[in-house]
């Protein structure tokens, strides 16, 4: 009914023609836009919505984009936003969430609801915070109670040492780290609870913008850490949202 009534108030002021409101009221589950494809059902089938990547994408798509999943009244993520998104964005929901570091804009619709268990985000160092940040905004979207631990990298490991009662709280953990990666493998061999790893592309020059830290990770002689692909701060969310909200 939400959705509905978010229609019929767009057409009422003038934002949608009547055709395009009669087409979106009649509309099943898939949405045909010309240049974007929308699955509604997604939600349904996954137990989330569809989230817009927004690279490659012009504003004027993601806008467009955007509109449509609010219409279903869930909540909204964009990620990877590019100059100029937010701010087309915001002026069409002026309630948007921002993340400028991680790039993201979420709109929050309807009652929020956190999880009971805690995923918690572990950062090597200070450079690896946009990664952080997409991953923070990601699974505070998907109703995760979330926690960050930021710059506890090897090159000072006591400072991890003093951080682990609260890492230890987690239910499902996310090691951020660039450079070589070794982050995830001492902590992989610390703890009892699923862990994620994130390589991410910060480093010099024999990092190969995050490569060293990938093969680090996926050679990791800690067992149980599970890696993502390079920056994908938002895959290592969303993989660990649905951990955290196993029974």
């Amino acid at each position: 009914m939400k959705s509905v009534a978010m229609l019929l108030e767009a057409f009422k002021k003038g934002e949608m023609t009547l055709e395009e409101t009669i087409r979106r009221l009649n509309v099943d589950d898939i949405e045909e836009m010309g240049f974007a494809t929308i699955d509604h059902q997604r939600t349904r089938r996954s137990g989330y919505p569809e989230v817009i990547y927004c690279e490659h994408k012009t504003t004027e798509q993601v806008v467009e984009i955007f509109k449509a999943l609010a219409l279903k009244g869930n909540n909204v993520l964009a990620t990877r936003l590019k100059e100029g998104m937010y701010e087309a964005l915001h002026n069409v929901f002026p309630d948007l969430h921002h993340n400028s570091l991680g790039r993201t804009a979420t709109l929050y619709q309807g009652t929020q609801s956190e999880t009971e268990g805690k995923i918690v985000i572990v950062a090597a160092g200070t450079s690896d915070l946009a990664v952080v940040e997409e991953a923070y905004e990601t699974a505070k979207c998907f109703g995760n109670r979330v926690e960050k631990v930021i710059d506890v990298g090897v090159a000072g490991i006591h400072r991890l040492f003093r951080r682990m009662d609260t890492i230890l709280e987690a239910r499902v953990i996310i090691v951020v780290a660039g450079m070589e990666g070794a982050l995830a493998s001492v902590l992989g061999g610390l703890v009892d609870k699923p862990m994620i790893a994130v390589p991410t592309s910060v480093g010099y020059g024999t990092s190969f913008n995050g490569i060293s830290a990938l093969l680090t990770m996926l050679n990791s002689c800690a067992s149980g850490v599970t890696v993502v692909n390079i920056d994908n701060g938002f895959g290592a969310a969303y993989a660990a949202s649905q951990i955290n909200h196993l029974d």
